[in-house]
């Protein structure tokens, strides 16, 4: 079983969907913190793009213990996160703090009345703190051409300047980690 939490618009077949908007592709339309309906150790793949950054920096943690707690063993958490190192990177070339405010914040309908705003943001060593804490372990960087999912173009494959993959600078941290096998 794999999952794609936080899929939004996006679409990735021989996944299960799950989002707090329903759209036609969402098989379970809930917020992704806790995943009751999945049994301890029940999946092999987790995909959340641009998602994690939704949470408090304090309930992360306990989000990625929820979802380390459905992985089987040896299973895969793949994120793809703003990378905050590229950000800098960027600002420091004369890029102006206008053009992060999206990458930073974020501002997406919540399905219903309102909206959710992104409330932190990670670099790599911040990411990896957290997934250890969390329990994961084999922390590394992934490569989005190496995927399953190369073929939907969502935020793993951000580049700036915007779609220039072969030359641009990949704005987004991909950083996947495992559930130790016991």
């Amino acid at each position: 079983m794999k999952l794609h939490l936080g899929c939004g618009k996006r679409y990735i077949p021989g996944f299960i969907h799950v989002d707090t908007v329903k759209f036609p592709h969402v098989d379970y339309v809930q917020d992704i913190r806790a995943l009751p309906q999945f049994e301890d150790k029940s999946v092999e793949l987790i995909y959340a793009c641009q998602t994690l950054t939704y949470f408090d920096r304090e309930e992360i943690a306990e989000v990625l213990r929820e979802w380390l707690r459905v992985l089987a063993q040896g299973g895969t958490l793949r994120l793809s996160l703003i990378n905050f190192e590229t950000i800098v990177r960027l600002y420091n070339t004369g890029m102006p703090l206008e053009s992060f405010l999206g990458w930073l914040y974020g501002k997406w309908s919540d399905g219903e009345s309102g909206f959710i705003y992104k409330k932190t943001t990670f670099d790599f060593t911040s990411a990896t703190k957290v997934l250890r804490e969390a329990g994961f372990s084999d922390i590394e960087l992934w490569d989005w051409r190496k995927t399953e999912h190369s073929s939907v173009d969502d935020y793993s494959q951000a580049y700036f300047p915007h779609m220039d993959k072969e030359h641009g600078i990949l704005v987004n941290l991909n950083i996947q980690a495992r559930r130790p096998i016991e």
